[in-house]
């Protein structure tokens, strides 16, 4: 007769990066775990789709050398050799709001020590003057020195920091927001200084390396959800699809019911990985000090063109734009199984609050003329398909103030722990926070059931 004490029994839910950190954490802790994803498939809202012969992914996400979250999510499902990063940062910069033409530009680093690895990449910025990149060092140095975590910077905007600091408005647009509104999903007037400071400091300011940028060079669904699923498969989490949750109750022995379809299945901790305003309504009475809070957390949308051409018309992999309302384009004609000789491109669109709801034949007129004016060898180029991807819930809105709104892992209430990228992971929200929550959360329930497991994310200084 067996004298080993029955397996603790946990239920996520939510089947996003978030969710499925979680699950493998605490199955690869010895949990009997179940996984619920009312959606018919794993990844959230980094996920792919079919449209004709395309595999398409919903929007372009990259990655960073710093992310060590989501490069152990990419070890963790057997998937780090689909989404290499770069030997080195070298991003390619088209300016072509100059009254003398396009020109080209590149944000580079060497290696150097911080913060020595990317002077000479600025140096050699054609779209700044001599004095503007002196600015730039100097407010560099000055953000070096601040402490992400401080409150005080979070209700402050990252724009009224860069004006006390010395940048014009050229210099916010082809440097700081640049790179600010692909990461943070906010220009700088609308973004939290305390995230901003997170971003450019572990980014630029940690290690040489840390903002090599990394991305699928497969549709994302292979990943988030086809490898993911096999992992939480080997892992021992049943996985269930299509299974939303109605609701969850305490038991009188201090366990847990979480209700799906009709199904009633019981847990010892229960981890919620949905976005706030599902977590609102899920959320037993008492369990935060202030629930409504979460509903002040807005959220920001993300659009995304998505162009095929019948030839090809981009040699890089990706670029971003400056003096043009693209901001960022990447090729993503292999991964998407596209055949027949063409090329087929993605324009990733971020803080895209005035066009999220704008017709396709309004962008389309929009975006194809400003693709010729980037790419002169789109111009007589035919068009494919032309066609737009919306995430009005793409992020949380990183706006000021919101550090005070975003709840940590723990709740008021024993055994039920929050995930998710808009919780309180000190990130904006990104895969990176995302994988970050998930273990914030799996730990703590796992201290709560007296386990321990070894962290293996290295901080970035």
């Amino acid at each position: 007769m067996s004298d080993e004490s029955p397996r603790s029994r946990a239920v996520v839910v939510g089947g996003g990066i978030a969710g499925i950190t979680a699950a493998l954490r605490l199955a690869d802790a010895g949990l009997d775990v179940t996984l619920l994803e009312g959606r018919p498939r794993l990844g959230g809202l980094a996920f792919s789709f079919q449209r004709g012969e395309l595999t398409v992914d919903n929007g372009q996400h990259v990655y960073l050398r710093c992310c060590t979250g989501y490069r152990w999510f990419l070890d963790r499902v057997g998937g780090a050799h689909l989404a290499p990063l770069q030997d080195r940062l070298d991003v390619p910069v088209l300016d072509v709001g100059r009254a003398a033409g396009p020109r080209l530009g590149r944000l580079r680093r060497n290696n150097l020590p911080v913060p020595l690895h990317l002077a000479a990449g600025l140096a050699a910025y054609p779209h700044l003057s001599l004095a503007e990149k002196a600015s730039v060092g100097r407010a560099a140095l000055a953000l070096g020195r601040l402490d992400p975590a401080d409150p005080a910077l979070d209700e402050i905007d990252f724009a009224t920091w860069l004006r006390q600091h010395g940048q014009s408005k050229r210099t916010i647009d082809a440097l700081w927001d640049l790179v600010g509104v692909a990461t943070l999903n906010a220009t700088a007037p609308h973004a939290s200084m305390a995230l901003a400071a997170k971003v450019f400091k572990t980014g630029l300011l940690s290690e040489p390396g840390a903002a090599d940028i990394g991305w699928a060079t497969v549709p994302l669904g292979e990943l988030h959800d086809t490898l993911a699923r096999k992992a939480l498969d080997s892992a021992g989490v049943r996985t269930e699809l299509r299974a939303k949750v109605g609701s969850l109750s305490r038991t009188e022995d201090g366990g847990w019911v979480v209700e799906s379809g009709g199904e009633r299945i019981g847990a010892d901790t229960v981890v919620l990985a949905v976005p706030q305003t599902e977590t609102h309504g899920l959320l037993p009475e008492g369990a935060l000090d202030e629930p409504d809070l979460l509903l002040d957390i807005d959220s920001a949308p993300i659009l995304n063109v998505h162009v095929v051409y019948d030839r090809k018309v981009l040699r890089r992999p990706f670029f971003a734009a400056l003096g043009s309302p693209v901001q960022w384009v990447f090729d993503r004609t292999e991964s998407s199984g596209l055949t027949g000789g063409g090329q087929y491109l993605a324009v990733s669109q971020s803080a895209a609050q005035d066009e999220i709801d704008l017709p396709v034949a309004e962008l389309r007129g929009r975006y194809l003329p400003e693709l010729e004016r980037l790419l002169p060898a789109a111009r007589g180029a035919g068009i494919r398909d032309f066609f737009v991807t919306r995430e009005r819930t793409a992020t949380f809105a990183p706006a000021p103030g919101v550090g005070r709104l975003r709840p940590g892992p723990r709740t008021r209430t024993p055994g039920l722990h929050l995930a998710g990228a808009w919780t309180a992971t000190g990130w904006p929200a990104t895969m990176e926070g995302a994988v970050r929550s998930g273990f914030s959360a799996a730990d703590a329930a796992l201290v709560d059931l007296g386990r321990t497991l070894g962290h293996p994310l290295q901080e970035a200084a």
